[in-house]
């Protein structure tokens, strides 16, 4: 099965729909919310993803994740690309099986997510204590290569450019000792939010179950839908590998959206060969 077009009255299914209007009203309640309750990251620290050794973690987390975004693009990125594949998939298989579907694909991406956080994680520690033991230039820049330690919530420029000024100066030392031990402390308290995961999951299913549909990029560059996929996931890969300082985009939790459709798919062919879509 190659082609399917959903027909006039299946453009926005119902899970979708619901999906879509689910994560708006979400992300209005984090935009607004957060002013009457006193503390504008309540929604973020209660309800989006932390590394499991973080104070802030709770399994609840884990799903209510992702319904949360970071800003208004990203909420319509992952929404439009929600509804752009995912209405082909909830047509083909109904609400029940595409919800488990999507469910499935985006607690699967948390799980490899807290894998890379517990590894990142266990080594700022060690590098972090490597800095504080010695706090060589050579060890602080390992700190900097890694973290980008002047951009983001953890921004420091001032001790950063004052430690590599005067990386042998009493002041500098005590000054980027204290703002690395908090940083190190501070770290695994930093949130995951967004459906990513789990849409990264519906994209490659769609590649996988209708390879040759066109998709037409900017609306007007047509290209088969298995390799546009191929191309996100091998751009996912070395981007989640190079590992680039300040990248804050959750490569790998993507990675295991896909994984775990790629198991799913899998899983549901040999039981139902046949009669699979």
């Amino acid at each position: 099965m190659s082609e399917f077009r959903p027909g006039r009255f299946e453009i926005l299914p119902m899970v979708i729909k619901n999906l879509l209007i689910i994560n708006g009203l979400v992300f209005l309640a984090q935009n607004t919310l957060g002013g009457f309750l006193g503390n504008p990251r309540f929604i973020e620290d209660t309800f989006a993803l932390h590394y499991w050794g973080s104070d802030l973690f709770k399994p609840h987390q884990l799903v209510t994740h992702l319904f949360m975004h970071a800003t208004l693009g990203h909420l319509f990125m992952n929404m439009f690309t929600l509804w752009m594949f995912g209405a082909t998939l909830e047509n083909v298989w109904g609400p029940k099986r595409f919800l488990i579907f999507y469910m499935v694909c985006g607690l699967g991406a948390a799980f490899c997510h807290m894998g890379v956080l517990t590894y990142e994680n266990v080594r700022l520690a060690h590098d972090a204590q490597q800095f504080l033991n010695t706090p060589s230039l050579a060890n602080f820049r390992i700190l900097d290569d890694r973290y980008d330690l002047d951009s983001g919530r953890f921004m420091a420029d001032g001790i950063r450019n004052l430690f590599y000024s005067a990386p042998e100066h009493p002041d500098a030392v005590n000054a980027a000792r204290a703002f690395i031990s908090q940083f190190a402390q501070d770290y695994p308290d930093s949130a995951t939010l967004g459906a990513s995961g789990a849409v990264f999951g519906l994209l490659f299913a769609f590649g996988y179950l209708f390879p040759n549909n066109l998709i037409y990029l900017y609306f007007l560059f047509p290209l088969k839908a298995k390799y546009f996929v191929g191309f996100l996931i091998v751009l996912e890969l070395i981007s989640g590998i190079q590992n680039s300082a300040g990248d804050n985009v959750a490569h790998f939790a993507h990675l295991g959206g896909v994984l775990f459709s790629y198991l799913l798919l899998k899983l549901w062919n040999r039981k139902n060969r046949g009669h699979f879509y």
